[in-house]
């Protein structure tokens, strides 16, 4: 996902520096003003796009690392702990999201994660 945000980043400056060059063109010399709209509105178009991706992989990047820090924590948690002899309350509080029943042979544990396991 970083390569791809690179490329992504990359992409946005050549699209910069397109609209730019687009722009000082028209100031120097003389052109036909709906051809110039025509193409500064698809390269703001273009950039607009990459900018939109390169913002979700932005977001995709952080959401993994910060997700890769709370899994870390929790594996140097599980680590730390003793042998586990008898209920936890605090061990449960960290794992179980909550328990739904639906019937005496139906009963379901949602973990933190989403996990669910029927039990």
């Amino acid at each position: 996902m970083e390569e791809e945000r690179d490329k992504l980043s990359t992409d946005l400056n050549l699209l910069a520096d397109k609209v730019q060059q687009l722009i000082a063109e028209n100031a120097r010399v003389a052109q036909n003003q709906d051809d110039y709209d025509r193409n500064y509105n698809e390269l703001v178009s273009r950039y607009e796009a990459v900018k939109t991706q390169y913002d979700k992989t932005c977001e995709a990047i952080q959401y993994r690392k910060a997700r890769s820090r709370q899994m870390d924590s929790f594996i140097k948690e599980l680590r730390e702990q003793e042998l586990i002899k008898g209920f936890d309350a605090r061990l449960w509080g960290s794992l179980v999201d909550f328990i739904t029943v639906y019937s005496k042979d139906d009963i379901r544990v949602t973990f933190k994660d989403g996990t669910e396991i029927r039990a």
